[in-house]
């Protein structure tokens, strides 16, 4: 969330804001409505302090007059009124509030959608295949590790089933990733609920603005999780970190849960965009002053997955148009699938500054004795499954159709190839 000050203060800045990313928020009604409540606030406290005087006249002078009863009275009745009036203007404010997306970084490219992001790095490995590669719905079949059938059959379209050594593989990433993130990246592994409150997912930056795409136990009133980002960011809500405690970084892998709403047709072979996902998700609160660097090297450590499977990959900075609601500025970074012939976003790195602190007061101590301060957040997958799993299957085929396993995962996996 941002801070009311910064839009008192410069409501152009936040207009251009919102242009740049092609959105619509009514900052000149969140102006409006917060005019309106500072100037019942200054009423009331003139009411409270024409009732203290009142009090003072009693206690000093024992008059207990029908005049100055009805005074009083009245006093009360009027400050409630100005009382409820001000929650309910607030409670607009707030839901206005929740609404309006963080203000992009300057050196943020600007850009209507993804078609003006632009590729920062692109990093090759194998060489080109001397066959016509296989897209991996058809390799997933042949080598029957993948069951589109039975997913649907299960629980509809856009679900899948890994079979025998696809799902091992699976299982090999999830590991061998999380090891490499906490062993030598120095996260600290933590193992989270599925379901959030709605005050968590708020908090995140989830809601209100993704609520059609999140899916939803209304008697409950928990979400499941889109990502490992909306519980990691409540870890340390409404707290003031000590002194000393940051950076923190945290690492953790959970299933993600989305309600895909792409265009029939689009997207729809194969297991690139599903309801049910796996995700390793590297997070990372630290002070204000070390963010723009920190990001720098969240993006670091989710390619150096992709170095280490020696997967063709590039790192994209994502535009104006193209930037998640809650940062400030975004690397995504993507796995070329030659058989699909298409690059996959495995990881999406974000730096959200304050947004999400502010959203779940989530604030520090620079030294003893200092005011507190709001952390800053940052966010990333390292990496996202299963996509990786799609790179991996259609970089590694052999002409015979088996698939080779990459070195690294071997140890994980216990074969070095499915056939």
């Amino acid at each position: 969330m941002l801070n009311i000050e910064l839009i008192r203060k410069n409501p152009e800045l936040v207009k251009e804001s919102v242009r740049l990313r092609g959105d619509s928020v009514p900052v000149d009604e969140i102006l409006e409505l917060d005019g309106k409540r500072r100037s019942i606030i200054v009423r009331s406290d003139g009411l409270r302090a024409q009732r203290n005087e009142i009090n003072k006249i009693i206690s000093r002078t024992g008059d207990l007059s029908e005049s100055l009863i009805h005074q009083m009275r009245m006093m009360g009745k009027n400050i409630k009124t100005l009382e409820e009036e001000t929650r309910k203007i607030e409670g607009k404010i707030e839901t206005l509030m929740l609404n309006v997306p963080n203000i992009p970084r300057q050196d943020v490219p600007y850009g209507k959608d993804e078609s003006d992001n632009i590729v920062v790095r692109d990093v090759s490995f194998k060489s080109p295949n001397d066959f016509h590669p296989l897209p991996h719905w058809e390799i997933g079949e042949n080598l029957d590790i993948i069951d589109f059938q039975r997913g649907a059959k299960l629980s509809g379209s856009r679900f899948f089933i890994l079979k025998g050594k696809g799902s091992r593989l699976q299982r090999a990433l999830v590991n061998w990733m999380v090891d490499l993130h906490t062993n030598e990246h120095g996260y600290e592994e933590i193992y989270l609920p599925y379901l959030v409150s709605s005050t968590s997912a708020i908090s995140s930056g989830h809601l209100p603005k993704f609520y059609d795409t999140m899916y939803h136990d209304e008697d409950d009133d928990l979400w499941l999780v889109p990502t490992a980002e909306v519980p990691i960011t409540n870890l340390h809500r409404d707290e003031i970190l000590a002194p000393g405690t940051l950076p923190l970084y945290y690492v953790a892998h959970t299933p993600c849960f989305r309600r895909e709403k792409a265009a029939a047709g689009r997207d729809t072979r194969g297991i690139k965009r599903v309801h049910q996902f796996e995700k390793v998700e590297m997070y990372k609160l630290v002070e204000p002053t070390e963010s723009d660097l920190e990001l720098e090297r969240l993006v670091a450590d989710a390619e150096r997955v992709c170095e280490r499977l020696e997967i063709p990959y590039r790192v994209i900075k994502l535009s104006t148009g193209d930037l998640g609601f809650s940062a400030v500025k975004t690397f995504d970074i993507e796995m070329w699938a030659p058989g699909s012939e298409e690059w996959l976003e495995v990881s999406s790195c974000s730096n959200c500054d304050e947004f999400q602190a502010r959203r779940a007061s989530i604030r520090y101590r620079p030294n003893v004795g200092d005011k507190p301060q709001f952390v800053h957040t940052l966010n990333g997958s390292g990496l996202a499954l299963p996509r990786v799993i799609i790179a991996i299957l259609e970089n590694y085929q052999r002409s015979d159709g088996t698939v080779e396993i990459p070195a690294v995962l071997r140890p994980y996996t216990g074969f070095d190839d499915i056939s």
